[in-house]
């Protein structure tokens, strides 16, 4: 009787990946079943919503009369400072504030309940309750400068610049907790090791932090900065109900100014063009997120 060799299969031989292998019978049906839906969702509230906004904001002519308009570039100044101040603000003081919650004592875990309040309040009563604090003598900080101090109080709305002020101080209170608690995280999961291995060696807390917290948190540090900001450049809420944009609409950003088009002035179409201005800022800053993302190892 004659024997045939059977082919050797390698122990080593690459399997196909995911997205090359079949799904038949049940396996195929569950999974149209379970994507089906969420293409239907992505399609009409993703998909449709940013088509029509592209083809609202297709005419060229809107992008001249916004040039022309000089709400139109207070309002991008505006947006650029806030992001770029308050956002780098809020970032730091919550890296140095993860430092301070990490000790183990239980007064600051009760304050870390406590810290976190602001985040968990909903952000227009938050935010109205900061307006109310700035407005004339029965605001909270005038009667506090006024019985504490003898002074009075500025006119927190009276100018550009403390206006503007007053709504990055608000928007920094209102998020700063959050990315505290991430970046606590990411401390959290640094190893005790590495830090008394440096202890041993001399190292001063300076050198712990800018040479073991520093390196080991800069990814989650820029990522977390990244989301920050294409958060921030479309955020509403803050200059719409501290400030309205006031005094004279000059503190108004992006999102607000596109509002004030649509609703109050009825040119729905430029204030879609107002938003989309700003896509040649926050497309690099996507591009940026979504490669560090990719490339990015599950580590710290």
């Amino acid at each position: 009787m004659t024997d045939y060799a059977l082919p050797r299969v390698s122990a080593n031989r690459p399997r196909p990946p995911l997205w090359r292998r079949s799904l038949h019978g049940s396996e195929l049906a569950w999974g149209i079943a379970l994507v089906v839906p969420y293409l239907a969702v992505f399609a009409v509230f993703v998909l449709y919503p940013m088509g029509y906004g592209l083809w609202m904001g297709r005419d060229p002519t809107l992008y001249a009369e916004l040039v022309d308009d000089p709400n139109y570039w207070k309002a991008l100044v505006n947006t650029l400072v806030f992001v770029g101040v308050a956002v780098n603000v809020k970032m730091l003081a919550a890296l140095l504030l993860s430092g301070f919650f990490m000790r183990r004592r239980r007064w600051i875990k009760a304050l870390l309940v406590i810290y976190i309040l602001p985040w968990t309040i909903p952000a227009v009563p938050a935010y109205l309750s900061f307006h109310w604090m700035y407005v004339g003598q029965e605001g909270l900080l005038d009667t506090i400068l006024l019985d504490v101090f003898g002074i009075e109080g500025p006119m927190w709305f009276g100018g550009h610049w403390l206006a503007l002020t007053c709504n990055m101080a608000s928007y920094v209170w209102k998020w700063m907790p959050l990315w505290t608690l991430i970046l606590l995280a990411g401390r959290m999961a640094i190893p005790e090791e590495l830090y008394e291995a440096a202890k041993v060696d001399g190292a001063a807390p300076l050198d712990l932090f800018f040479r073991i917290t520093v390196p080991l948190l800069a990814n989650l540090y820029l990522i977390s900065t990244l989301i920050s900001t294409i958060w921030t450049v479309s955020d509403f809420t803050v200059t719409h109900f501290v400030s309205d944009g006031g005094p004279s609409q000059s503190t108004h950003v992006l999102a607000t100014l596109a509002n004030s088009y649509a609703l109050e002035l009825g040119r729905p179409h430029l204030g879609v063009a107002a938003g989309l201005s700003i896509l040649p800022v926050m497309i690099p800053v996507v591009i940026l997120l979504m490669r560090k993302l990719r490339t990015s190892e599950v580590q710290l």
